[in-house]
């Protein structure tokens, strides 16, 4: 029994590292354009805005390709060695997965996809990120 918690913990942990990439992507998008109209200068970091790039155009490739998200993968696979049923489990995947995970055509996630990290890549244009250099490389301490 323990097991399975433990397994069904992780689980609702990947859930969770999995809505917060998305909200990454979807919400450094919205910062970078209400940051283009109100002159913030740290939505034009170059390493900010080159993750969120290819984190984007990571999604958009793995849907094109026909990929699962390795999230996705990682999460289903704990939930099933805990003897779940996929998203039949605890507050937090039933709710984060309802806001997740919604059923449509494979062609449609990629086309979304696509046309979201059009956007992010527009936005390096009409919110250009400032020049890539060490000296704005973020820092270890």
């Amino acid at each position: 029994m323990e097991r399975a918690l433990l397994l069904v913990t992780l689980a609702d942990m990947v859930l969770l590292l999995h809505v917060l990439v998305v909200l990454f992507i979807v919400g450094s998008w919205l910062l970078i354009a209400l940051g283009g109209v109100r002159r913030w200068q740290w939505v034009r970091n170059p390493w900010f805005r080159l993750g969120h790039l290819l984190a984007i155009g990571l999604v958009a490739a793995q849907a094109w390709l026909g990929m699962v998200c390795p999230l996705t993968t990682l999460e289903m696979a704990l939930r099933m060695a805990a003897g779940e049923r996929t998203y039949a489990g605890s507050f937090i995947a039933h709710w984060l997965g309802r806001l997740l995970y919604y059923q449509a055509p494979p062609w449609v996630f990629a086309l979304v996809y696509t046309a979201f990290g059009a956007l992010v890549a527009g936005a390096w244009w009409l919110v250009p990120p400032g020049p890539l250099r060490a000296g704005n490389a973020p820092t270890r301490h």
